[in-house]
């Protein structure tokens, strides 16, 4: 883009250019501009091309950077736009200024690196890319602390295969935040006299956190693995951050009951629902006889687990991104 010249300047040099024509005589360069081509690690680029592109002159041709990087380059007085590249980098443009027989250095012009990246996702298969999400998301973390790997910020995100789907949901349940919970809420659970059919002690205690680690283990499995894979569904959350808030607000509260299939269909998440539901309906094989849901109980407990979903999902668009350290940008 052209940055609009000093219209004192122009008349200056339009001037004493037609002075020069009238009389036959040629205007020299007396200024010039000189500076130092490298990359971004400092390294000297010899080679690299050095053009004047405005003001252009009668000979344009470009100067050749030395083995150091260094060049420099005549120039008629006013304002200019230099232009340097070189094969393999982003071509990088300058507008400055130069005075009357001023010998202005610019100093480094570092160039940066042409990136590779969009040449190489492209001959990527889609579970690379699918490996890569992963890798980013189990980095994902709510200050630093809390997992929040079942999220992607990433509007081209592609489908993960069902190794991938595995993956995150085990890196879920070994995670050490994952275990402290379940060792704080089993303590409360003691403290307050819940699940009484397990007793009290060190016994009690044990009992209470394998009830709650396992059906947080089953939901997990069932709603975030076994099922996604066999339904062929997402269950991730698709951060959409774009739009109204009201649209973004009806939005995370419909992907509580639907999600996004493999082929990049939405479609209603049967792997979540049905999950909640079979966990429900397993814990009654541990859980102490006065503590286990029967099939209205179970249904309750997933019409609530819905409901938290949504508020979940509404912190996730609004609120959790701004504390989640590691999330793509």
């Amino acid at each position: 883009m052209k940055i609009a010249k000093h219209p004192g300047i122009l008349l200056s040099v339009f001037s004493f250019a037609l002075t020069a024509t009238a009389s036959g005589q040629t205007v020299p360069r007396s200024s010039s501009v000189a500076g130092a081509v490298t990359d971004q690690r400092g390294d000297p680029v010899p080679g690299a091309a050095i053009t004047l592109i405005e003001p252009a002159g009668e000979d344009p041709q470009p100067v050749v950077a030395d083995e150091n990087g260094s060049f420099t380059i005549s120039a008629d007085a006013g304002t200019f736009d230099l232009q340097a590249s070189a094969p393999g980098f982003i071509t990088t443009t300058v507008h400055g200024e130069l005075g009357a027989n001023q010998q202005l250095d610019l100093g480094r012009l570092s160039l940066e690196i042409r990136s590779a990246t969009e040449e190489v996702r492209v001959s990527l298969t889609k579970d690379e890319l699918g490996e890569e999400q992963v890798k980013t998301e189990e980095k994902q973390r709510i200050l630093g602390v809390i997992p929040n790997f079942f999220v992607t910020y990433d509007h081209d995100a592609v489908p993960l295969n069902a190794r991938q789907k595995y993956e995150l949901a085990f890196r879920t349940l070994i995670d050490p935040e994952t275990v402290g919970v379940d060792l704080l809420s089993s303590g409360v659970q003691q403290g307050t006299g819940g699940l009484k059919g397990y007793g009290n002690g060190s016994r009690g205690y044990a009992k209470r956190f394998a009830a709650s680690y396992g059906t947080g283990s089953i939901d997990t499995m069932l709603g975030s693995a076994v099922l996604p894979s066999l339904f062929q569904q997402d269950p991730r959350y698709f951060y959409k951050g774009t739009g109204t808030i009201r649209q973004r607000a009806l939005y995370a509260m419909s992907m509580s009951v639907m999600c996004k299939g493999d082929n990049g269909h939405w479609q209603y998440n049967y792997s979540g629902l049905l999950g909640g539901l079979a966990a429900g309906g397993i814990s009654n094989l541990y859980y102490p006889p006065a503590n286990r849901n029967v099939l209205g109980m179970t249904i309750q407990n997933t019409a609530i687990g819905i409901g938290s979903s949504a508020v979940t999902n509404l912190l996730q668009e609004f609120v959790i991104r701004k504390f989640t350290r590691s999330a793509k940008q």
